[in-house]
């Protein structure tokens, strides 16, 4: 079995791109009203006691990856109390643009993205303008919570790195919103059958594509996890509502949809939804035989998440061609200190990409990473603290 390699952040190969923020600008966004900061390639160590604006600051670097908050609030949300709306920006490198901004106005519930300096159409034009990945101790709801909780996981990480499978995200969440409509309304089988085509069209796409992701998860995770120590061998496993041969074809895929769409349109109707889908799919984590959502102790979540982020990471690296920026949330909370230790040595080995970090306390910043700059959070205002990293 192919044994690959376990840094987090290993020394790009000839070609490939490290994404760095040079220069980060925060207007009303959360608590923070106003921050300017100048970013080393290194990176940034945010140091200050909780809800002073550190994973604020860290979601607003997000905001720049995927124009939506890595916590699920909505764009109003993320206004700071009694301003028009938010701004962020980065000037950036290693991306496929220099220079990144978004807004949102609440008056207008408008939202306005440009790249270089013109604006986009459509969100998806955007998509992983600055590539990061967040790690936080809330990631534990990748393995733990509920299925909707690794769907979404798998629909981001994918949207963000093929257009195709954000098309067909997008085509398949319309008509199984109209098709779901139309059995509430209970006005008979042949018009949940109209919405049908596509969804088996649009969801072969999806099932395929998720398919092959796990395929390329699996060594992977199973690496991880011998580094981890965890007992028995880390894996991961697609549980679909609709079995498809792994060999099929994308027709074949369709094709099989389409049957089992029409033939659970009777109990569909009933129950006033569509039971059968990839929108009733779950990733299923385990460590040998043993379910990790049902049985896994916290730290075994806990690491199975990380492993999750890990992975995000290399997917990035491989199919994006792109190390991206890595906002670590007080990563090693909740972590015995064994695991805590065998967490950082991959969050650290070999370092090629830029890291922000947020911890509560400096002597929390790990060893590893001592010599990021620090800055100080304090009520939403963000100050350097020395000369590290500059």
């Amino acid at each position: 079995m192919e044994q690959p390699a376990l840094a987090v952040a290993p020394v790009p190969a000839a070609g490939q791109r490290a994404a760095r923020l040079r220069r980060l600008t925060i207007r009303d966004f959360r608590n923070l009203a106003h921050v300017v900061l100048d970013v080393p390639p290194r990176g940034l160590a945010l140091v200050g006691d909780n809800g002073q604006g550190k994973s604020n600051l860290l979601e607003a670097v997000y905001y720049m990856h995927l124009f939506r908050s890595s916590r699920g609030a909505r764009d109003t949300e993320l206004v700071r109390f009694g301003a028009p709306g938010f701004h962020v920006a980065g000037m950036a490198e290693g991306t496929r643009v220099d220079l990144v901004a978004a807004g949102f106005d609440r008056e207008t519930g408008r939202r306005r993205i440009t790249l270089d300096g013109v604006e986009c159409a459509r969100v998806s034009d955007a998509l992983g303008a600055i590539p990061a990945v967040t790690f936080a101790p809330t990631d534990v709801a990748l393995v733990a919570g509920a299925p909707v909780d690794r769907r979404h996981f798998l629909d981001l990480l994918l949207a963000s790195s093929s257009r195709r499978y954000l098309g067909a995200l997008r085509d398949y969440r319309t008509a199984l919103a109209q098709r779901n409509a139309a059995l509430r309304a209970g006005t008979g089988r042949s018009q949940a059958a109209v919405w049908e085509v596509a969804l088996a069209t649009n969801g072969a796409v999806l099932r395929l594509e998720r398919a092959a992701f796990v395929t390329w998860c699996r060594p992977r995770i199973a690496a991880i996890g011998d580094s981890l120590a965890e007992y028995g061998s880390l894996d991961v496993r697609y549980r679909a509502s609709v079995a498809i041969d792994p060999d099929a074809d994308e027709d074949a895929a369709r094709d099989a949809l389409a049957a089992a769409l029409a033939g659970s349109r009777d109990r569909d109707l009933e129950r006033g939804m569509t039971l059968a889908g990839p929108h009733r799919d779950d990733l299923d984590l385990r460590v040998g035989e043993v379910s990790l959502r049902r049985f896994g102790s916290a730290g075994q979540q806990r690491s199975a998440a990380i492993a999750l982020r890990l992975l995000e990471c290399g997917w990035s690296r491989e199919r994006g061609e792109c190390e991206p920026v890595m906002l670590l949330d007080d990563p090693l909370a909740e972590l015995d200190r064994g695991r805590a230790a065998r967490v950082l040595d991959l969050f650290t080995a070999r370092p090629a990409g830029q890291v922000i970090l947020a911890v509560p306390r400096d002597d929390d910043v790990p060893e590893a990473l001592s010599d990021l700059a620090r800055c100080e959070v304090r009520g939403g205002v963000v100050k350097p603290v020395g000369d590290r990293g500059a």
